[in-house]
């Protein structure tokens, strides 16, 4: 009796513990079935702990930057505004199908999302760059129930640390940490390729240069600069305009130009025709600055569309340092490395197809 009451009692420890053990496993893989991120805004977001397969972007660059990591798969809607004007963007001619997808949303910096129409396609993540409002950002997550993760361009946008830690949040949500790796190290790379090529050159050997027709909330003429342009100082260049010591774009006197008088003018694409335009009503302007006299005009591709479309800025910049240091980059064919920078970030040569919408690297006649 007694031993057959002992061995009742291990029967029933015995069960207790596996109960235990099952209800302690339980709890742990309830844990494990979710992550804590920061996003680019500090907020903290719990999102699942594998890979999320349908993912949705919204704002400003924030598809660019999904496409470059291979989200383009899990991408289950559109903002409207991509479909609706695809010109200047390499990733809508590198996934076409992107077209056909749902919309999601107007989108556009005037719009704010559209919580039915995102929860209409369930995605398991939003990725946004609309606002650096952290309020904002928590308004579109509690209205969907779904996690909603901050992204940002930063304030340089081509080479800037803020891209570099968005493309690592991407590729950790989405499961691709190592494309988001090799991104990241190949823009980096092109960084410090341009500037090793550039940065021994004393400056009285660099020929002065300027940068006009910059779009900014549009397009614009001539007048329309950067002192502080991000491009020039890829490749350390002498810009006449960073006397100005103002951040982003501005709109200078034309007087300043012929005051400044520099060796080398390009023109953003973007802005051609209104530069052509202006030149028809006031050819003795152009005519007294040396670049037009001499043959030093030349063309730059647009990138600023829904923000910065990074590989087309690299290319400029080393058609830039092309134009700029022949010397040092002999080596350089800039069509070609334009293919490359695309065929890397997108997986497709694009050069072709960019300078179809716009014209490509050159120079300029005003005539």
């Amino acid at each position: 009796m007694c031993k057959r009451f002992v061995y009742l009692l291990l029967l029933v420890l015995l069960s207790l513990f596996l109960v235990s053990g099952c209800s302690s496993k339980t709890t742990e893989q309830t844990g494990a079935d979710q992550v804590t991120i920061t996003d680019m805004v500090g907020r903290e977001v719990s999102v699942g702990s594998q890979p999320a397969e349908r993912i949705v972007a919204i704002g400003p660059g924030a598809l660019r930057l999904c496409c470059y990591v291979d989200g383009i798969k899990k991408v289950v809607g559109v903002e409207q505004i991509e479909i609706d004007n695809p010109m200047g963007r390499p990733y809508f001619y590198a996934f076409p199908e992107l077209k056909d997808l749902p919309v999601i949303g107007p989108g556009g910096p005037n719009n704010v999302p559209d919580p039915e129409k995102i929860l209409a396609v369930q995605p398991d993540v939003i990725f946004s760059t609309y606002t650096t409002e952290k309020a904002s950002i928590d308004e579109l997550q509690d209205k969907t129930g779904i996690p909603v993760i901050a992204l940002s361009y930063g304030k340089v946008s081509v080479f800037d640390e803020d891209v570099n830690k968005s493309l690592e949040l991407i590729g950790k949500v989405v499961g691709e940490e190592e494309k988001a790796q090799k991104v990241i190290s190949y823009i980096e790379e092109c960084k410090q390729d341009l500037d090793r090529r550039t940065k021994q050159i004393p400056d009285n050997q660099k020929p002065s240069v300027y940068i006009g027709a910059l779009s900014f909330k549009g397009t614009h003429g001539i007048e329309s600069t950067q002192g502080d342009y991000s491009l020039f100082k890829a490749v350390n260049a002498k810009n006449v305009a960073e006397r100005i010591k103002q951040e982003g774009s501005v709109m200078i006197d034309k007087e300043k130009l012929l005051e400044w008088d520099p060796d080398i003018i390009f023109i953003d694409l973007a802005g051609y025709q209104m530069v052509r335009e202006d030149y028809r009503k006031n050819e003795k302007f152009y005519y007294t600055l040396s670049a037009v006299r001499e043959g030093g005009l030349y063309s730059q591709l647009p990138y600023n569309f829904y923000s910065t479309n990074i590989g087309t800025a690299i290319a400029n910049a080393y058609y830039l340092g092309k134009v700029l240091y022949p010397e040092q980059f002999q080596d350089i064919d800039p069509e070609e490395k334009a293919d490359e920078i695309y065929q890397f970030l997108l997986g497709k040569k694009l050069y072709s197809r960019v300078a179809e919408d716009y014209g490509g690297f050159g120079k300029l006649e005003l005539q």
